[in-house]
């Protein structure tokens, strides 16, 4: 079984680093981890191995008791984000820490996160219609408008699943084979190239 593993962070932000040949590369800087063991799902007990893990400290008085009976069964505090890996390479326990040093530089990772939300937007933007392309010749006020949404007598209803206007952004999206630039281990940093969804200070979860 192929196995992977992952970690949780924190979107920083995006710069620009230079590389040997003077290119300039545009990339994301994410802060990624240090992740506590919460819970450790094995095929006898869950039916499946996997791993969840926790990440940022959340205020005590913030957390339900349910929660703090999760928590301190792994013997850390109460966590924000809680985030479930299947088939996570490596033995790890109950209350171990994993970091950065999970990720090499070099190396191709997918990053999930919620895309920010951009509400309610037109066919143009949200499904890229090309609107129609002339101003004159007789026609005013169609220039970003869907046009036909279906045939009439036959089949005389709308498909499912038509593109239209509504609400766009705010969806999980991954992005993958992004390219490990850089690692800072003692500020658990993760320099990727290209961007990732979210907005600035976004969970998200890096994954190989």
């Amino acid at each position: 079984m192929y196995k992977r593993q992952g970690l949780i962070g924190k979107k920083v932000g995006m710069t620009s680093i230079f590389d040997d040949n003077g290119k300039n590369i545009p990339c994301t800087v994410i802060e990624a981890g240090p992740c506590v063991v919460t819970q450790v799902r094995t095929e006898e007990v869950d039916g499946y191995n996997a791993l969840q893990l926790g990440f940022d400290d959340k205020a005590e008085k913030r957390a339900n008791k349910a929660e703090m009976g999760h928590f301190k069964k792994a013997g850390s505090s109460t966590k924000k984000k809680v985030v479930e890996f299947r088939d996570f390479e490596g033995d790890f326990k109950l209350g171990e820490t994993v970091g950065v040093d999970v990720f090499v530089e070099g190396e191709f990772v997918d990053v999930s996160a919620t895309s920010k939300g951009k509400g309610f937007q037109g066919v143009v933007k949200r499904h890229g219609f090309a609107g129609v392309g002339q101003a004159t010749h007789g026609q005013h006020n169609r220039l970003r408008a869907p046009g036909s949404i279906g045939a009439a007598s036959y089949p005389a209803r709308v498909f499912k699943g038509m593109k239209m206007a509504g609400r766009m952004g705010g969806s999980k999206v991954t992005v993958q084979n992004l390219r490990v630039l850089k690692i800072v281990p003692e500020k658990n940093l993760l320099v990727l190239k290209g961007c990732v969804p979210g907005h600035k200070n976004a969970y998200v979860t890096i994954e190989k």
